[in-house]
């Protein structure tokens, strides 16, 4: 059997490649932090809402970040990426690394689910469902969202986990909301942020 680190060690590598210098790298993640917008009073009265889809639609920056919340992770085997920009950004970050990606659903998007958890938002409940057939017990997941808020979205997702016998072995977001106080909630975990606000 293959080592699985090797993939991780191969897909850093070629991410690496893809950066001409350290200092290409920083100014792109400047770059990138100034195309966040902020939208007030999104998706209700009193919130303000991180908008990261222009860093996304911008090749240079996106691919800051993704460097950026890879390079320091633990060694993983599959990536989690969380509805909805959580697949965009996960899906990157498997390529990076060589591993495969898992998406979290809200409810209602899968044909057959193998677990599902109810959990507090900034501004709400949700719930949050981990399609069957997909992780296996004793895989070494790196659950990978946008943004770290309360940290209600993440727990979730690393509940589903560990419900599939997987092992969470690290976070990784592009933007950590530090008010709102989701780090202290993951203390536990490896966390790797890009952006703070």
């Amino acid at each position: 059997m293959a080592d699985p680190g090797e993939g991780l060690r191969e897909g850093m590598v070629r991410l690496g490649q893809a950066l001409a210098t350290l200092g290409e790298l920083s100014g792109d993640l400047e770059r990138a932090r100034g195309l966040i917008r902020e939208v007030p009073d999104f998706p209700e009265p009193g919130v303000l809402f991180r908008d990261i889809s222009p860093v996304l639609a911008d090749a240079e920056a996106f691919r800051a970040v993704v460097y950026g919340m890879v390079r320091q992770a633990p060694e993983f085997d599959l990536v989690l990426g969380v509805e909805a920009r959580g697949f965009l950004l996960g899906a990157a970050v498997a390529y990076a690394c060589g591993t495969g990606v898992v998406g979290v659903r809200k409810p209602g998007k899968l044909p057959a689910v193998a677990h599902r958890v109810d959990y507090t938002l900034e501004y709400g409940t949700a719930t949050l469902e981990l399609p069957e057939d997909t992780v296996r017990p004793g895989q070494r997941v790196l659950v990978v969202d946008d943004v770290l808020a309360t940290g209600g979205t993440v727990l979730a997702t690393c509940e589903l986990a560990r419900r599939a016998g997987a092992e969470v072995v690290g976070v990784a977001v592009a933007l950590e909301l530090s008010a709102l106080g989701g780090r202290e909630r993951l203390s536990d975990l490896p966390l790797q942020v890009v952006f703070t606000a």
